[in-house]
């Protein structure tokens, strides 16, 4: 498979990418060879993470170091038995926890070669050598690690997880808040991944007080590369809390270091909004008596200062009489600030302000005479309140705080906006309040590097905060993708019509128009990054983030599919940006990881997890498979395997329960066939192709059995009785509760077209034509061919059906409905003869803006489900699109 680096991303440290194989082709165990655009063999470590129902590999995910990468790369499968010892040990397979990666992809040959290493030492310690660096860590305690070496020189001695939770009370009748500190205690270490280029460690724990008290569990993954000069860090943490007491206030790793030498010799420096903060502990830039500028010079320039015998004294005779900077915080306590503040080390003194700005990347370097440490943050000032303590700075220790959120922000109040809900008025499902935080988790990515050097220069610092933020990335041409159907049918880009440029031009206008509303609207902050608004207010020339289910969108119609789509089809880095960072949010913030909602996530609201409505569709892997599959990230095959069994969750929170009364069901739940079963579908499909597991299918099979019974099969219902025990749908009727849309515009298309394909089940595909040609049939055609049971059924928002519509067409060579088909789709756009379709409009000093850009009508939900229905309609029935503008305007005037 060919692959090239994403446009803007840095090689620099390891990198982890997928490779998707031609079924049939690739059979487990064999191996694979990596190569650079000039034939070079580069080491490679590899995994299974995907097959095919033969048992062929589907997907792998490889890393390696991508120093040694040049922009295009090239993976093949290559013969065992070929491979000389050198080139086994260059393509070695990673010993995984995974199981979808227990059948090795390569053999790791290690004889004489140099390669990473774990070794157990005594008291249930082990240490980890991955070429110069080592570093020991044991299964219990606090630490993450401890002893970090480089050639045996000390870098850091220990790195510990550490909270602070703000708590309110009263005193004396006042209002007061109480901070309180809390330490990991590690609960679990395993080595997720192991090879010979490549670890994975994973640490699960809670953090916990003084006084005992446990709270905000974590899993935290640091990845480790042979002779990478660099760890890598992924922090997810859970909240517990009672959130009418529990505020988060400080979360991060603190990192303790050894310090030497003179105290000018010590150096700190931290990325700006432009180029960089740089002072030492002890600044040589004095009154009386004078140190000669050209000592002071050096200093700034980051020498290490070897004085002569007079310069000594001159120095030494000031370091008598002058301040020294033991500590510094460097925070982005909001969207449009970021801070630098300084003290001395004595207590009852005051922090001087250094340098206020409105944004930096925030990478930050520590040294000393013992070298540097230099940390960055990943997405520093979208997924504000970041910063850093750095502490201890004139003593022999140091210490150094990565906060992901610092604690020089005001605390996160996870409380609701109020105390109960507003369902006709603001959309909010249910009048009854709903908000639950219990289960929510956030992400967040961080890497520290080191050097012999008392601080890097500043284009070294700027060079490893832009890797850290934009990290290399290899992905396939969408050629390729294509042509092996990557995740499903969807088309290629074509500008060979005057109408296929149109559309192509509306698809591109869309995603600008997000892309630069994330930064107008400042869609931004640790639990808000990644996501959309859901419903635009024109009046107000703003969205509707206070209006209950109008505000966040959280995966409502699936924005995601939209984006990854238009990825796979473009191959933009800018799409996939978009797209990664709403699946990192999507998959944490808008769900629940455990507790009674466990695989369910929250419907759209002005808090994330606001509204009453707990569903499985919010939460369902189809959403994020994209981003697994392409990155290998562990911490989304861990969300998989959360989801794995979720309709259990069924029992606890029914769907339907407002609709149906208990006492008269058959089953103990409810699932509309689309979007709760479907996206129950979508969970098992991920686990089935992951791991093989045959139970999983079954668990699909049974439901297409079921509504293959049903009277009009795939287009009966929707709504079914559940039985979470056997999996299986009882039909009671014809009735949608909510509208028969909502069974096809949340994903339900996109899964079930990709599972039959993966099924090659007749019955199931004919079902899914049938469904998109029923769809488009006049109303006293459905009621003929159901013989009337259809009721007052309305199949409603017939745009959102194009691509069920396109299908049938296709599967069933109907040219009068791909043409049908064409006219709804393009007739949702062009409206009233207009075809201006993603037209912005200029409104002056509005939405904060000079010059406001917008679009009066949008919303999120229509954007997302005519760009996705587009993007797949054209895959089906491109022929039957009329050429021309005229043709379509005609079309749609027709209908």
């Amino acid at each position: 498979m060919e692959l090239y680096n994403l446009k803007g991303r840095k090689k620099e440290g390891y990198t982890t990418w997928g490779c998707i194989w031609p079924k049939g082709e690739y059979q487990a165990p064999d191996t694979c060879r990596l190569y650079n655009e000039d034939g070079e063999t580069v080491p490679m470590q590899s995994r299974v993470t995907a097959y095919w129902p033969d048992g062929s590999v589907k997907w792998t995910a490889h890393t390696a170091d991508s120093r040694k990468l040049t922009e295009r790369i090239r993976v093949e499968r290559a013969d065992e038995a070929e491979m000389s010892g050198t080139q086994a040990a260059e393509c070695g397979a990673a010993e995984t926890k995974d199981r979808a990666a227990e059948t090795e992809c390569g053999a790791a040959g290690r004889e004489g070669s140099r390669s990473l290493q774990v070794r157990k030492l005594e008291n249930g310690r082990f240490l980890l050598e991955a070429g110069s660096l080592g570093l020991e860590y044991q299964t219990g305690g606090s630490r993450l690690f401890q002893n970090l070496t480089c050639d045996g020189r000390l870098l850091a001695e220990e790195a510990v997880p550490v909270l602070i939770l703000e708590k309110p009370g009263k005193e004396e009748g006042a209002s007061v808040w109480r901070q309180e500190r809390y330490q990991a205690e590690i609960r679990s270490v395993e080595l997720e991944e192991e090879g010979p280029l490549f670890a994975v460690l994973r640490y699960e724990g809670i953090h916990v007080s003084d006084r005992g008290e446990k709270k905000l569990p974590f899993v935290i993954r640091m990845k480790v590369g042979l002779d990478s000069g660099r760890l890598d860090f992924v922090h997810t943490f859970f909240y517990d809390g009672e959130e009418n007491q529990d505020f988060l206030k400080g979360l991060g790793v603190r990192f303790t270091f050894p310090m030497e030498g003179k105290l000018y010799n010590r150096h700190v420096k931290a990325e700006a909004e432009h180029g960089c903060f740089h002072e030492t502990a002890a600044q040589l830039l004095t009154w009386r008596p004078r140190v000669p500028q050209e000592i002071y010079d050096r200093q700034q320039q980051g020498e290490r200062l070897q004085l002569s015998g007079d310069e000594e004294k001159v120095v030494n005779q000031v370091l008598l009489d002058m301040p020294f900077w033991d500590t510094y915080e460097i925070f982005q306590d909001s969207v449009s600030h970021f801070g630098i503040r300084k003290k001395v080390k004595e207590e009852g003194c005051c922090y001087l302000d250094c340098l206020d700005g409105s944004r930096t990347h925030g990478a930050v370097a520590v040294g000393s005479e013992a070298g540097s440490l230099t940390f960055a943050i990943r997405d520093f000032w979208e997924k504000y309140p970041s910063g850093y303590t750095l502490s201890g700075l004139t003593g022999e220790k140091a210490e150094a705080v990565v906060w992901l959120w610092s604690p020089e922000a005001k605390a996160m109040d996870f409380r609701h906006y109020a105390v109960r809900g507003y369902n006709q008025v603001y959309y909010e499902g249910y009048d009854f309040k709903g908000a639950d935080p219990v289960g929510i988790a956030c992400t967040s990515e961080f890497s520290m590097s080191w050097a012999e050097q008392m601080i890097p220069s500043d284009q070294a610092l700027l060079d490893f905060s832009q890797s850290v933020n934009h990290p290399a990335q290899y992905v396939g041409a969408p050629e390729y993708y294509h042509k092996l159907h990557a995740f499903g049918r969807w088309s290629l880009p074509s500008g060979e019509t005057e109408t296929e440029r149109w559309l192509e031009e509306q698809l591109d206008r869309a995603v600008e128009f997000y892309k630069q509303e994330v930064k107008n609207r400042q869609w931004y902050g640790m639990f808000n990054y990644g996501d959309f608004m859901h419903t635009y207010d024109k009046a107000r020339h703003q969205w509707r983030y206070d209006m209950g289910g109008y505000a966040w969108d959280n995966t409502e119609l699936v924005p995601t599919l939209w984006l990854w789509l238009y990825f796979m089809r473009t191959g933009r880095e800018d799409v996939f940006e978009l797209a990664e960072k709403l699946s990192r949010h999507a998959s944490e913030v808008d769900i629940y990881h455990f507790g009674r909602y466990q695989g369910m996530g929250s419907r759209h609201n002005v808090r994330h997890w606001g509204c009453p409505c707990k569903e499985a569709r919010i939460a369902m892997a189809a959403h994020h498979r994209f981003f697994y599959y392409m990155t290998g990230d562990y911490r989304m095959g861990e969300i998989f395997e959360e989801l794995k069994d979720n309709e259990k969750t069924f029992l606890e929170k029914d769907p339907l329960e407002a609709f149906y009364p208990k006492e008269e069901m058959v089953y103990p739940s409810h699932a509309r066939s689309g979007p709760d079963w479907s996206s129950m579908c979508a969970n098992w499909m991920t686990r089935w192709e992951r791991y093989q597991d045959e139970t999983y299918k079954n668990k699909i099979m049974t439901g297409i059995r079921d509504i293959a019974k049903a009277p009009l099969r795939l287009v009966s219902g929707p709504d079914f009785e559940f039985d979470p025990a056997t999996t299986h749908l009882r039909y009671i009727g014809e009735r949608a509760a909510g509208g028969t849309h909502l069974q096809i515009c949340m994903g339900a298309p996109q899964v079930w077209m990709e599972l039959a394909e993966l099924l090659g089940e007749k019955e199931f595909s004919d079902m899914l034509a049938e469904y998109g040609w029923f769809y488009y049939l006049p109303r006293e055609k459905q009621v003929e061919l159901s013989k009337g049971i259809l009721g007052d059924r309305e199949f409603s928002l017939p745009f959102m059906a194009a691509a069920m519509g396109a299908y049938g067409a296709w599967y069933r060579k109907d040219k009068t409905l791909a043409k049908q088909t064409w006219a709804i789709l393009l007739g949702a756009m062009m409206t009233e003869g207009q075809q201006e379709g993603f037209q912005t409009e200029i409104v002056e000093n509005a939405g904060n803006q000079k010059e406001l850009s917008e679009i009066p009508w949008i919303s999120t939900n229509f954007t997302a489900q005519w760009c996705l229905n587009v993007i797949m309609t054209l895959e089906f029935i491109r022929a039957e699109l009329p050429k021309t503008m005229a043709e379509a305007g005609a079309l749609v005037a027709e209908l």
